[in-house]
């Protein structure tokens, strides 16, 4: 790319016939001769439901045209990308699945009583969860992980019912042995 420089001619001289002419471009016109013809346009393809974002796919062609990378090199660095990504995906599910194995095998919370104690559980996300919260707990997975279970269920557990604790009533000859022990007391 030539450098264009504006040269300011006095408007008392003539222009020199000889001298080449000298032109002003804008911006617009500066970009289309940077750009030349013939360069690639860049199409790139990523695996079925990992979707592409267009304005990241804008930067990626700007950066591998300024790499000088043809179609199929700046193709294998989306495919590479789209396979970490996948790797990452999997990695996540997994430990999502680990943490739900976990909450099942858990003592407190765990086992045959799981089902009851997630329903405790819920209860307490229901009255001091947002709807937010929710989302980030569904999103991420962490709504499966034994701590975040565990909380919530101990939550649930302080804010429940009260259950009626039923007494049995005074015998009479317990109040009789009371009565000999302390004679004056009524």
């Amino acid at each position: 790319m030539t450098d264009v420089h504006a040269t300011e001619i006095p408007s008392e001289q003539e222009p020199d016939a000889t001298a080449p002419p000298t032109t002003l471009m804008d911006a617009s016109t500066v970009e289309a001769e940077q750009s030349q013809p013939g360069e690639t346009a860049y199409e790139f393809k990523t695996p079925e439901g990992m979707p592409l974002d267009d304005a990241a796919a804008s930067e990626w062609a700007v950066a591998a045209r300024e790499l000088g990378l043809d179609q199929s090199a700046a193709q294998k660095a989306v495919d590479i990308v789209a396979n970490m990504v996948r790797r990452q995906q999997e990695s996540q599910s997994g430990l999502v699945a680990s943490w739900a194995e976990q909450s099942q095998g858990d003592t407190e919370i765990g086992g045959d009583r799981l089902q009851e104690n997630l329903g405790v559980a819920r209860k307490a996300l229901e009255m001091f969860g947002t709807p937010e919260l929710r989302d980030v707990l569904n999103m991420t997975g962490l709504g499966n992980h034994p701590e975040i279970i565990r909380a919530f269920y101990r939550a649930g557990k302080a804010i429940s019912e009260d259950a009626f604790v039923s007494g049995s009533p005074r015998r009479a000859d317990d109040m009789d042995a009371a009565k000999r022990m302390f004679p004056t007391m009524n």
